[in-house]
């Protein structure tokens, strides 16, 4: 009997989202319109190619998601739907689990697509009191990458 598959991140630049509660908002309303056209009512990314490492994604992976340079929050990943499309290009689906679950920030450059995130390089997520209230997040976040956090 095999061990279980250690789980492993996606990281994705969200894209024209100035914050938090823009990213909340965008997902709601796509919700709305998969209600409206009679589509089961999930937070889908489409993405053009699907992860080699399905089975380590899938085995408690979350997509955390870079907002303004920083990694701010994450998702857990429910399911990889591999999808056919017209004209034979590629597409996938990764099926994400309603709620954003805010991170410790962590300062990312921008890149295309998704990459791949190892668990020791992903951010905690914050506990219920979030960063340490007498410092502004980014100075934290940029605080811990020097170690002084």
């Amino acid at each position: 009997m095999g061990k279980a598959p250690e789980h492993v991140n996606l990281l994705k630049l969200s894209v024209g989202i100035e914050n938090l509660d823009a990213l909340a908002a965008l997902q709601e309303a796509r919700l709305a319109t998969r209600r409206r056209r009679g589509e089961a009512v999930e937070i889908v990314h489409l993405t053009r190619h699907p992860p080699r490492r399905t089975d380590e994604v899938l085995a408690g992976g979350s997509m955390f998601w870079i907002i303004k340079g920083f990694v701010r929050a994450r998702q857990p990943i429910r399911r990889i739907d591999l999808l056919d499309p017209p004209a034979g290009t590629k597409r996938c689906a990764l099926v994400l689990e309603p709620g954003l679950i805010r991170t410790e920030l962590q300062a990312r450059r921008p890149h295309q697509g998704w990459r791949y995130l190892e668990i020791k390089d992903s951010p905690r997520d914050l506990r219920a009191g979030g960063e340490a209230d007498e410092l502004p997040a980014e100075l934290a976040a940029e605080l811990r990458e020097l170690g002084l956090l």
